[in-house]
């Protein structure tokens, strides 16, 4: 396992993802501008040729003059750069001057020239040092219809063609250069110093979560709203909302020391309470005995319930005793704990036959937590009622309260987030959820408004509920209601 205290690893520069960036920049240009050197170098030789026939054009035209001798045709030969030159007019006529008789290596004609006979041409001149003799024919610029010959030697085109590649090469390697950079400059800026800022943040945080600021988004990138800024928000709110869970775990933690203190004193102080309860029980009152017996389950039941909270704090959700019961008298004994005055009244219509498999002690603390909730609310009414579909049930608790907040819904199941009474821990749905769960169910918020909220519970039948005949239904499974509470 790597140590969560050593950070995230470096990555070396050359490994960087704007070194690589720029890399392929860099290669991306040079190969671009390797595509257009070709058509550039035969545009480099066009000019060149052209060059050559404007020189060898004027030559011509001084070799006309009267007076003109051998040698100084020469020099007009040497001049152009060329050996020969000979200009056919358009009636026929001819004149030339140096050694237009000579046998060429290549004939090329520029008026039949296409770009790629052109790219190939300069190429070869490029590439491959033999100083052939060139025919080079086109058309006179400086008269009309005329076609002008030249005869030179290829070792100027191919001096000035390797000049011109040479040029473009280093041309080419700097503005690679100046691109790659920029991009790496951008690619460092925008990408790669935020994505530093959120793996510092991330491995920081692993390392010491309830110690360690979450990120602030602000600070990650200088551009607003791209996806590194949502990436940061988003990571940021998730830190928030872990170092809060974190905390709340602490809390819990520490409640369940708590919690294990007061079971040890309240068994003490139940003790006399208990044994009250037993000299109760021995009265000759029936009513009196009722009340013992009511007070002995109560003590019974607080115990069981700081017992099973300590369990729950510090292991989870309590093991369950499964057992077949009835939820419609389990409701109703739970309406009783529930009520603050005369309120809420209960209207049970859970059928009395139906059974459920769960935890008594457990699932009244999910029905006593659902009614005392609405009690608390202001509901005056709380109708319960029940559906079976093949194996499992389902009953809605549904009050008349004003219905829940807005700020309550949005973390209803959540410890300490969940309740807006003052002094409420939010723990009740938390642990109501987590009782549902075990069970092998699910709680719910079916809906909530003004006229009143509605939970959902699901739960398994312990077994295929028994349909009897009307009258005993009548008889025997009347649906309880809030008198018989």
């Amino acid at each position: 396992m790597s140590d969560p205290t050593a950070g995230p690893p470096r990555v070396r520069p050359r490994q960087s993802l704007s070194a690589r960036l720029w890399l392929l920049t860099t290669l991306a240009v040079l190969l671009s501008e390797v595509v257009v050197f070709p058509p550039f170098l035969a545009h480099e030789r066009t000019v060149w040729l052209a060059g050559r026939v404007e020189d060898a054009s004027f030559a011509m035209l001084a070799a006309r003059g009267d007076g003109v001798n051998a040698t100084q045709h020469d020099q007009l030969l040497r001049l152009a750069g060329v050996e020969g030159i000979r200009v056919g007019n358009s009636d026929g006529s001819a004149m030339s001057i140096g050694d237009v008789a000579a046998t060429p290596d290549a004939e090329l004609d520029t008026r039949q020239e296409s770009l790629l006979s052109r790219i190939h041409r300069s190429l070869h001149s490029l590439l491959l040092d033999q100083n052939r003799l060139l025919r080079v024919t086109t058309n006179d610029p400086h008269h009309a219809g005329a076609v002008i010959e030249l005869t030179m030697r290829e070792a100027g085109l191919s001096r000035t063609l390797r000049e011109f590649a040479g040029d473009f090469a280093g041309l080419a390697l700097a503005i690679a250069a100046v691109a790659g950079g920029l991009v790496y400059l951008a690619v460092l800026l925008l990408l790669v110093r935020p994505m530093r800022r959120i793996t510092g943040s991330i491995a920081a945080f692993r390392a010491d979560p309830e110690h360690t600021r979450p990120l602030d988004p602000d600070e990650v990138t200088v551009l607003a709203n791209d996806e590194i800024a949502v990436a940061s928000q988003e990571l940021a709110a998730m830190q928030h909302e872990l170092r809060a869970a974190l905390w709340r775990n602490a809390r819990l933690a520490a409640l369940g020391t708590v919690v294990a203190k007061v079971s040890h004193d309240l068994r003490g102080i139940l003790t006399p309470a208990l044994l009250t309860a037993e000299r109760l029980q021995l009265n000759a009152d029936p009513r009196v005995q009722r009340a013992g017996e009511t007070l002995a389950l109560a003590v019974d039941r607080a115990t069981d319930l700081v017992r099973r909270t300590l369990d729950y704090a510090r292991e989870g959700p309590p093991p369950l005793d499964f057992v077949p019961l009835s939820p419609a008298a389990l409701m109703n004994e739970a309406a009783e704990g529930a009520r603050l005055g005369n309120q809420p009244q209960l209207q049970n219509t859970i059928d009395a036959a139906i059974m459920v498999r769960a935890d008594r002690i457990q699932l009244f603390r999910v029905f006593l937590n659902l009614l005392r909730n609405a009690a608390e609310a202001g509901a005056r009414v709380v109708t319960v009622s029940a559906q079976h579909d093949g194996s499992t049930l389902t009953i809605d608790i549904a009050d008349n309260g004003p219905g829940l907040p807005e700020l309550a819904r949005a973390h209803l199941f959540r410890p300490f987030a969940g309740s807006l009474r003052r002094g409420g821990s939010g723990l009740g749905l938390a642990i109501a959820r987590d009782l549902m769960v075990a069970h092998g169910g699910d709680i719910a918020l079916v809906s909530t408004d003004v006229t009143g909220t509605v939970f959902r519970l699901v739960l398994r039948l312990a077994d295929p509920p028994q349909v009897a005949d009307d009258s005993e239904n009548v008889a025997r499974i009347a649906p309880a209601t809030a008198a018989d509470v």
